[in-house]
């Protein structure tokens, strides 16, 4: 695709789309609550002991935009900042010994995953963007507070998700090549029509970067593993294909599919939630451009049976609820539900859904 037939492609798309109103009230309707005053809580993770969840505060893909990681507090509501960049020069303890060091003030993260690493310890993963494109090692310490701890920087492309392995290792999706000139979000829409392969990085200390096998697919996102560390579910937002495979050899055991997809999150009881688009791919750039409350764009949040693939729509957000765009939906163990966006300023709790 020539940048001229790019270009001239996207103002067609705008031109074409129908109205487009950012949701800015921030009053409850029905079951659905607003929480305001968030920057693009794009991923969602619950913390050991039940009273926070991890928020990642997304800036943009090209890293331009800075974010943050912060903590909602679930019995206040209450926004705490945990991490914006710091001045630490080296590795740290853990992550790749070439990791030069801390991200700094233009820190901007994306994907994140909470988890108990071999030693007991509690740690926050994240993909970060800006300045390098990278996987962050955070400690949860108590406070909750965050601690940096390390890095790994991939050999090429733009990561999206990410999920630690039983062994102190990760899982990466890389969504696309990592490209200059017009920039991340022409390289998408691009992406949405021709299939670039993506795929799944595996870093461990020892081995490094490595691809896992029968992971290539257009647009790989969200990810998640089993308790055992042994089955990896990939979601693909060209296809809406979520796919379940072993971790070691790459045998694909089987596929759903869905509407285009993005996050998975984990229920307590062991069902996985899928975010998934249901609006046009003419609102994405829309969305991106929005200066106040947030992007209407309708999405829903599937539980999928891990095993039998069967699937049941827990919300759907998007015009006539308090948000839209969702990525993410995490199910807390109260049985409400929050969902998160990559543009707009609100997390949505929405009560007795599981």
């Amino acid at each position: 695709m020539t940048k001229i037939f790019t270009s001239t492609l996207l103002l067609t798309l705008a031109a074409c789309a129908g109205p487009f109103e950012p949701i800015v009230h921030c009053d409850p309707i029905g079951d659905a609550e607003p929480l305001c005053g968030w920057q693009n809580p794009e991923d969602l993770a619950r913390l050991p002991g039940g009273s926070h969840v991890l928020v990642s505060e997304y800036g943009d893909m090209t890293g331009k935009l800075p974010g943050s990681l912060a903590f909602l507090d679930l019995q206040t509501h209450e926004r705490i900042v945990a991490f914006e960049g710091a001045d630490i020069d080296g590795p740290g303890p853990w992550g790749d010994p070439s990791c030069p060091g801390a991200p700094g003030a233009e820190f901007s993260p994306h994907g994140i995953h909470v988890g108990q690493r071999p030693d007991g310890a509690w740690q926050a993963l994240a993909i970060q963007h800006a300045g390098r494109e990278s996987v962050e090692f955070f400690e949860i310490v108590d406070g909750p507070a965050l601690q940096w701890r390390g890095c790994a920087l991939p050999p090429d492309g733009l990561l999206n998700d990410v999920v630690a392995t039983p062994e102190g290792g990760f899982l990466a999706t890389r969504m696309m090549p990592k490209r200059g000139g017009l920039g991340p979000l022409f390289a998408f829409l691009d992406a949405q029509w021709f299939d670039h392969g993506a795929f799944v990085w595996s870093w461990d200390p020892n081995d490094g970067f490595e691809v896992v096998p029968g992971t290539e697919g257009g647009l790989a996102n969200g990810l998640a593993l089993d308790e055992d560390g042994t089955t990896l579910f990939v979601a693909y937002s060209l296809s809406g294909e979520l796919r379940r495979l072993n971790r070691t050899n790459g045998e694909v055991q089987s596929s759903v599919f869905l509407d285009p997809t993005d996050n998975l999150t984990w229920t307590p009881d062991g069902w996985l939630v899928a975010a998934t688009a249901l609006a046009k791919k003419s609102t994405m750039r829309r969305c991106m451009q929005i200066e106040e409350g947030t992007c209407p764009s309708e999405h829903a949040l599937v539980a999928v049976d891990p095993e039998t693939g069967a699937s049941d729509t827990l919300y759907v957000g998007g015009p006539g609820t308090p948000g839209g765009a969702g990525t993410t939906g995490l199910v807390l163990e109260d049985g409400s539900l929050l969902v998160g966006t990559y543009a707009g300023d609100r997390i949505v709790r929405v009560n007795d859904v599981w």
